[in-house]
């Protein structure tokens, strides 16, 4: 069973910096894919970004390329997101998530098998 749990959320101004962290635990974190989701009240939860256990390829939502950055230490079992150039479409609740699988689809939910319990990132104008 693999443990999530983020931090780092808090609010900024708009053009501002914060950079999530994601601890995990209870398995071999270099055989995880590690992912990215947010979710705002009312709507779905979307993909962000993901960082590929084999070769560390990421990849981003449209809304956030370019902005947002994510990287990963195996060493200390942990997945960054450094989110730049904030914007209030920015705000929601940020979830981290994990599989071990080879092939998923990488932008849904369900491709997803652990989550974490979300940390709130909150971006005024």
């Amino acid at each position: 069973q693999v443990q999530l749990v983020e931090s780092g959320g808090g609010s900024v101004q708009a053009g501002g910096s914060l950079r999530l962290s994601c601890a995990a635990s209870g398995g071999t974190f270099s055989n995880y894919n590690m992912a990215w989701f947010r979710q705002t009240p009312g709507k779905e939860r979307e993909f962000v970004a993901l960082i590929i256990r084999s070769d560390s390829s990421v990849y981003y939502a449209d809304s956030v390329k370019g902005r947002f950055t994510i990287s990963k230490d195996n060493a200390k079992n942990t997945v960054y997101l450094q989110m730049n150039s904030l914007k209030p479409e920015d705000t929601a609740v940020y979830y981290c998530a994990t599989n071990s699988r080879r092939f998923y689809l990488r932008t849904a939910t369900r491709g997803y098998d652990y989550w974490g319990q979300g940390t709130q990132v909150t971006v005024s104008s």
